[in-house]
């Protein structure tokens, strides 16, 4: 990482930037204002040149914005009065003696020397010994000043301060910061939303992170949904923040490059980012929530224990003012950042709940659990609107004031022998339909509704259900990784498998799909992260 710019060159910088684009009044303020010494100019030896050849004119317009010492100053201005009386100008010597700021002071701090100038122009005839008393002469006295004014200038090129930010905006394109074609608005300090690509298989590993130590891994990962950050929580407790073009750490973060890391107490099981990528929530296995701040690292919100056991899944409501959870302890909450409390509570799972989603309106909780179900509730009343029981050959579709019959209990019990829901993934081009991934050898497409609209399976029979799933940008491919490690891919109109990849010969844990470029995550029990693509 470069190494930090000083506050002081930023000054010079601007400063350089305002002289060149005439913006005097401006530069004169800042200069009043900043203790920052900066005198600088084009071409050094044009302006020692303008010196020497007794430009007078020139001189002053380029000086009078640059911090010169008093006494350099004086030597200057009373050369040119000298001159001016020379060449019989002695209104425009009277005017620099008698009201420029130089002069002034010299008339404060240097009494004979003023009067003696006083007198040079008062004279009708130029007088010489008067002008130069030590014997000195005109073109060794411009020699002096420019000798003594080239040890005050600095030499900028042209444009330095645009050319500088040009060069820190490829920088942080080739560190991932910003994507390699995207603009940037530099005056509101944003990136513009990536363009998302068109959907292309992610089949090749080009980047892997391994976490130091026998048993760090990772246990969750998420991408921020403007794409410019990867996050990983891990067994450990430590949540860091990565570069996904290079698989590095963002060390143009602060607090990560001084290793002071977001942590947690226990592990941390579960992340999300806010709609605007600007906050980050996680939680751990101790039933513990904390809401960070991205840029700073600093924890914003702490709701300590949210939940009895351990927090298997969290997300924000539409405006980052709400969080939903999910728990070991079979309930889903909605908390208040505000206010730190719980706000509402949906009780109904019968087993551990693994994947919580508010709906794009935030109308309707989704929760997925190991008793083989998907609940879809009121977020304001609490009540549960259906409960579906996604698996092949079974569709069932409940309401709260449904009543149970053997049949249903039947196949919801099948349901719980077989496959537990892992987790329910928004589908960005379709906000009325969910991904869900079931342990099990199928990906199903669900509706709000709970209708089970189209299914994905590889059909193998044992050691390859499904433990995580995700979604292309264009939502036109599945992803969906087995216990077996293979990264399976579908395409969504067709339903068809179009392509298999072997991750790793280890457990996989979880799986992220980039939200703009055609980037899938995966990672392992044994603490890699697998970056692959297109």
């Amino acid at each position: 990482m470069p190494d930090p710019i000083e506050s002081d060159d930023v000054v010079r910088l601007i400063i350089q930037f305002l002289r060149e684009n005439n913006l005097e009044r401006t530069l004169s303020a800042l200069q009043k204002e900043s203790p920052v010494s900066f005198n600088p100019v084009d071409n050094k030896d044009t302006f020692l040149q303008e010196i020497h050849q007794g430009r007078w004119d020139v001189v002053l317009r380029q000086v009078q914005n640059m911090k010169i010492p008093p006494k350099k100053l004086y030597d200057l201005y009373e050369q040119i009065i000298i001159e001016m009386v020379e060449t019989n100008e002695p209104s425009t010597a009277k005017i620099l003696l008698r009201r420029s700021e130089p002069m002034s002071s010299l008339r404060e701090n240097q009494v004979d020397r003023y009067a003696r100038l006083e007198e040079l122009v008062a004279r009708s005839k130029f007088d010489t010994k008067l002008a130069y008393p030590d014997g000195a002469t005109k073109e060794s006295r411009r020699k002096d000043i420019a000798k003594g004014l080239e040890e005050e200038i600095t030499v900028v090129p042209p444009s330095r301060l645009l050319a500088l930010l040009g060069q820190c905006l490829r920088w942080q394109q080739h560190q991932g910061i910003l994507a390699p074609d995207n603009t940037y608005d530099l005056f509101r300090g944003v990136i513009p939303e990536q363009k998302a690509e068109d959907d292309a298989v992610a089949n090749q590993v080009y980047s892997t992170i391994k976490f130091p130590g026998k048993k760090a891994y990772a246990e969750t990962a998420v991408f921020a949904p403007n794409g410019q950050y990867l996050a990983t929580g891990t067994v450990d407790g430590f949540i860091e923040i990565w570069n996904y073009v290079t698989g590095k750490l963002r060390k143009d973060l602060k607090y990560q490059a001084e290793d002071s890391l977001m942590a947690m107490d226990n592990s941390v099981i579960c992340l999300n980012f806010s709609r605007d990528s600007q906050l980050l929530v996680s939680g751990s296995d101790d039933g513990k929530i904390a809401v960070w701040k991205v840029q700073s690292g600093t924890c914003q919100r702490r709701l300590s224990p949210a939940h009895s056991q351990g927090v298997t899944s969290v997300c924000f409501n539409k405006d980052g003012s709400q969080v939903l959870s999910g728990s070991y302890d079979q309930t889903v909450k909605i908390h208040g950042l505000r206010s730190g409390k719980t706000l509402k509570e949906f009780r109904g799972h019968s087993s551990f709940v693994n994947s919580v989603l508010f709906s794009n309106d935030n109308t309707r909780v989704l929760s997925a659990s190991s008793d083989g179900t998907v609940k879809v509730w009121d977020a304001k009343t609490t009540s549960c609107l259906h409960t579906i029981t996604p698996q092949v050959g079974v569709d069932i579709s409940k309401g709260p004031s449904t009543s149970s019959s053997s049949t249903a209990s039947a196949a919801v019990a099948s349901a719980l022998a077989n496959q537990t829901v892992q987790a329910i993934v928004p589908l960005p081009k379709n906000i009325d339909q969910v991904l869900v991934c079931t342990k099990s050898n199928s990906l199903y497409i669900m509706t709000m509704r709970g209708q089970i609209v189209k299914t994905f399976s590889h059909q193998k029979k044992t050691g390859s259900d499904f433990v995580a799933a995700s979604v292309s940008p264009q939502c036109e491919l599945v992803y969906g990784i087995g216990e077996d490690s293979i990264l399976y891919c579908f395409q969504i109109t067709t339903g068809k498998l179009i392509n298999e990849t072997k991750i790793c010969d280890y457990e996989t844990v979880g799986l992220a799909s980039h939200p703009r470029t055609n980037v899938v995550v995966s990672y392992d029990d044994h603490g890699h992260v697998y970056f692959l693509k297109a």
